[in-house]
């Protein structure tokens, strides 16, 4: 239909016209493996080498060969695809594989039972929904305690075998009748724990964190631009640092609340403080994709685990952009030894043909009844899960060799970006990730000399000019990281070769020259 005009345009109005400021608005007619094509302006089919793979969904490549003929098999054999509320033998195939693998990486032999859904921060919701459930049976528990504690109190002093400590909730001294100070006290206990009952759980997430962009997953990434707007919306989140274990137990000791109790104790009612269940789940990335691809350290690791047990609440690995593969094991916490009650898999889970994502929980903590509270239309469906089913087969095939391929590709491509980096050390600051989710990040140029590249790199602009010159001059597409835009990222799928690499180099150190020379004149068109 060609280039409509802008009034009639009724879709991604604003991001296009962003794009075309940036020369990064080109329409790709066609993809495979690591190669994306468009038709210039003559006619001519110009192919691009692609850095982004759907923002690490494609471990296999665009269109791999064997999971579209795989895909075109599902669909000849008229698979049913949505039969909702029946008996679905692929979703526990899936389940059934995952827990498998899970088993192998993390050595431990417990379960993990599957929730389907249709995007990475879906599955973030659930997990966020599940914890919640957990934590208001813990809440329950503890209330039903304080109760049958209350009428145990009552028995004793009713009997006359107790009375009712002074304590600074009801000072009871001078009251002559014991029921009457127990029962004050009982009714201060209880407007005190059912105002806290009432409170909103907050969540923890480490600075910097990316969980996704719905209503309840928002509030979970840091970026105050896409968090702040919406925060009406949902529970609080206390955002802690990775790089300062540290100081993570004082950040939770800080939200630590009480709930009320009594005791009996040598015939005498006190008045006990118990904790009470503030914090609703502690979620992870082990590679923090929005920061620069950095990996969680072990001993950032070792003291979440640490904390989540001492708190009890669970633990949630945001595996999405990390696993499945791209960091050269199936879930890029086992480098870090981190091991996780819950567990968010999505992006390369639907082989580049599929929206899918999943939710995983360790049985001794999952609650059956959440089956039949969530659910989704086009969770779960035939198609999805045949494919998933496919993607797990490829990355197991020939005892994993695929993971050994992306360890083995993202080394000899994190040694290129390393040895640009020893050349550059004016220009390029670090080089960070594991595998094939790596990133190359770029000195501050907010105060050069050139007024143009100063001004492009306050306003966060800079890394965008850089993808589109390297887009324009070399045919090759690569996209900066979060907010800040000084970080360039390199996620592509297995079969990048070392032409590949050898090509990204020097378009590499083309832009680094620039930015060494300050030549702004360059990166714009």
């Amino acid at each position: 239909m060609g280039n409509p005009t802008d009034e009639h345009i009724f879709a991604d109005r604003l991001l296009n016209g962003w794009l075309r400021s940036v020369g990064l608005d080109i329409a790709y007619t066609r993809a495979a493996e690591n190669t994306l094509y468009f038709v210039d302006e003559e006619g001519q089919e110009v192919a691009v080498l692609d850095y982004v793979c759907g923002f690490g969904s494609l471990i296999f490549g665009h269109n791999n060969r064997d999971i579209r003929e795989h895909a075109k098999s599902v669909l000849d054999q008229q698979v049913p695809v949505f039969v909702q509320l029946s008996r679905q033998p692929h979703a526990n195939d899936v389940a059934a594989v995952l827990n498998g693998i899970l088993r192998r990486e993390t050595n431990d032999d417990r379960h993990y039972s599957a929730i389907f859904a249709n995007s990475g921060a879906e599955a973030i919701e659930i997990c966020l929904k599940h914890a919640e459930l957990e934590r208001q049976a813990r809440v329950s528990k503890l209330t039903d305690d304080v109760a049958a504690h209350i009428e145990d109190a009552r028995a004793e002093v009713s009997a006359g075998r107790a009375t009712v400590a002074e304590n600074p909730y009801v000072p009871v001294g001078g009251v002559p009748d014991g029921s009457d100070a127990l029962e004050s006290l009982v009714s201060e206990i209880e407007r005190r724990n059912a105002h806290l009952a009432t409170k909103k759980p907050v969540h923890l997430a480490l600075e910097n964190a990316f969980h996704g962009k719905l209503v309840a997953s928002v509030q979970l990434t840091q970026n105050p631009s896409w968090r702040t707007p919406f925060t009406s919306l949902a529970s609080s989140t206390r955002f802690l640092r990775a790089d300062q274990p540290e100081t993570m137990a004082k950040a939770i000791e800080d939200l630590r609340e009480s709930l009320l109790d009594v005791v009996v104790s040598d015939g005498v009612v006190q008045v006990v403080e118990r904790d009470f269940p503030v914090i609703g789940a502690f979620f992870v990335e082990p590679v923090q994709g929005a920061n620069g691809m950095r990996p969680v350290t072990e001993a950032a690791a070792r003291e979440i685990r640490a904390l989540c047990d001492a708190v009890g609440c669970p633990l949630v690995i945001d595996e999405i952009h990390s696993g499945m593969g791209r960091t050269g094991a199936f879930l890029a916490s086992s480098h870090m030894g981190l091991q996780g009650d819950y567990y968010a898999l999505a992006k390369s889970i639907g082989g580049g043909v599929a929206k899918n994502s999943v939710a995983l929980f360790r049985q001794d903590r999952f609650r059956p009844e959440f089956e039949v509270m969530h659910s989704s239309t086009f969770a779960k469906d035939g198609f999805s899960g045949a494919i998933a089913l496919k993607v797990l087969e490829m990355l197991e095939a020939d005892d994993g060799r695929a993971y050994q391929v992306a360890a083995e590709r993202g080394n000899r491509l994190k040694g290129m970006l390393n040895s640009v980096k020893s050349d550059f050390p004016d220009v390029v600051d670090t080089v960070e990730g594991i595998g094939l989710m790596l990133a190359l990040e770029f000195r501050d140029h907010s105060n050069v000399s050139s007024e143009l590249m100063q001004e492009k790199a306050r306003s966060g602009m800079l890394g965008y000019l850089i993808a589109a010159y390297i887009l324009r001059e070399h045919r090759i597409r690569v996209l900066p990281i979060g907010p800040a835009g000084n970080s360039v990222r390199f996620e592509p799928s297995i079969f990048l070769t070392d032409e590949d690499i050898a090509r990204t180099e020097s378009a590499l150190r083309d832009a680094c020259t620039i930015l060494r020379n300050q030549d702004a004149h360059r990166l714009t068109p």
